[in-house]
Parts: structure tokens; sequence; C-alpha cells
């Protein structure tokens, strides 16, 4: 079969079921996971809202699918929306992450999930969340991105926040690099805004927002808050800025 990004069918349940126990352990004994929340967890069609944090070796994915997968089971229809750039230009690592159920971050394959009853994880944030300096380790940056929310409203379902403290101390992040993503012409060419420098093992010095890393073993809170539908007449703007919001005071909460 031709490898296509926008692919739902590529989704493999026997492969997450071997890789649960992987997550399991990682999340148990090395970032030593607290979660709460599950009980918000649905299993009718919603969008979950990720904070991000560390980059491509974050562990708060980990985290989150891992509670997932167990919560929901691994046959659920739960989907991840992944970036381009892994999706589209790293076609190997994206067939990959089709396995376990990522697809190119699009909103009609948002809706085509929605459609058949399933999920979708998404972290709006992108680089501009897992990339943002140590000092601002206990922030949540969502906005000026809103299609989240556009994407809520349009299909009518529910957003589900999930935030993840203590993630991003994983790797220690001195400059976000706004202005080198800038001079190397990276929000056209690939679509990201941020060349982050950071320490970081292996390395020491990790440079750019594509190099993988071992993360730090510090310990991650994960809650799930309520589901939250926009107000009547909300903009999406508004819905965006009140579920960032509600996703800061949590994270100040476990931080």
């Amino acid at each position: 079969m031709p490898y296509d990004a926008d692919s739902l069918e590529r989704r493999d349940p026997d492969l997450i079921r071997r890789l649960l126990p992987i997550a399991e352990a990682f999340n148990r004994h090395y970032v030593r996971l607290d979660v709460s929340g599950t009980e918000h967890i649905p299993r009718t069609p919603c969008l979950y809202v990720g904070n991000h944090n560390g980059g491509i070796s974050g562990p708060d994915l980990v985290c989150t699918l891992g509670t997932l997968w167990k919560t929901l089971g691994v046959e659920h229809p739960l989907y991840a929306l992944a970036h381009d750039f892994a999706m589209r230009q790293l076609k190997p690592f994206g067939s990959l992450l089709q396995r376990g159920g990522g697809i190119s971050a699009r909103h009609h394959n948002a809706e085509r999930v929605f459609a058949r009853g399933g999920q979708v994880l998404v972290y709006p944030g992108g680089e501009l969340d897992a990339f943002r300096h140590y000092k601002k380790r206990h922030d949540v940056v969502l906005l000026p991105r809103t299609g989240f929310a556009r994407l809520a409203l349009k299909s009518n379902v529910p957003i589900v926040p999930v935030v993840a403290s203590g993630a991003h101390d994983s790797m220690i992040i001195i400059t976000e690099g706004k202005r080198i993503a800038w001079l190397l012409d990276l929000p056209r060419r690939a679509r990201v805004c941020t060349f982050p420098i950071a320490l970081a093992l292996p390395w020491g010095v990790a440079i750019g927002p594509w190099l993988p890393y071992l993360p730090l073993p510090f310990q991650v809170k994960l809650r799930f808050l309520p589901p939250m539908r926009a107000e009547d007449d909300e903009t999406p703007r508004a819905f965006a800025m009140r579920v960032e919001a509600a996703m800061r005071t949590t994270m100040r909460a476990l931080a």
C-alpha cells in the first residue's frame, strides 16, 4: 500500500498492545507518573488538548497516550495529530507513527475520525509550547493558535484539556531561538518558528528542534480536566483563551 499521511487505516492495535507495557514501565519507573482526573475521559468523540513539553523526545506524549490506551483499551479509535515534518518529510518515521494512531495534522483528518466515533489528541502550541524557555516551564502556550477551538466548534465535540507538569524538565532549554528560526526561514520551509538550544542527555548541548535526546527523569504529573464546550456565541479565539486559562491554572496547581 502506498504511503498516505492522511490514512486512518494503518492504526495497528496489536502493535499498540505490545507498546503499552513499555509505556507503562516508562511512566511508572522512569518519570514516576502521577495521574488524576481519568474519570473525565469520555468514550464518545472528543478533542484532547495537551500542553507540549521538551520537543521531539518529550515524555508528555508517552504519559498521555499510555494513560489513554490503558483507560480506553487499545482497540478504541484514538488518533493523534502529528506535525507535517514527521508525517510528510520523514516518511519512514511517519509510517511508524501511523501504526500508533498518528495522522497528519489537518482538520479534515480529525473530522473523519470524529465521524467514525473516534477521538483525537492534539498539542496546538506545537514548538511554541514545547520549546519555551526553562523559566517558562510552568506555563502553557496555546495561543495565538486557535485552530483547535475552530475544529471543536465545527465538529461539535468537547475539548478535554490534558495538563502535564514536570515534563518540561526533561531538557533545559536556554534559548527558544526564534530569531535563528527566522534567519533560517524555518517558518516557511518547515512550519517551525523556533530553533532551540538546550542542555540535554546525552549531547550536553542539543541544537535545533529535531535532535532526539534522553529525557531527564523528573516526575511528571498528568491531569485530565472536565470536558469543555464553547458557550453560546463564543468565538473560537475566546474559547481557546478559556481553555488555555483553565490549563494554566491547573499547571500552577500541579507545579
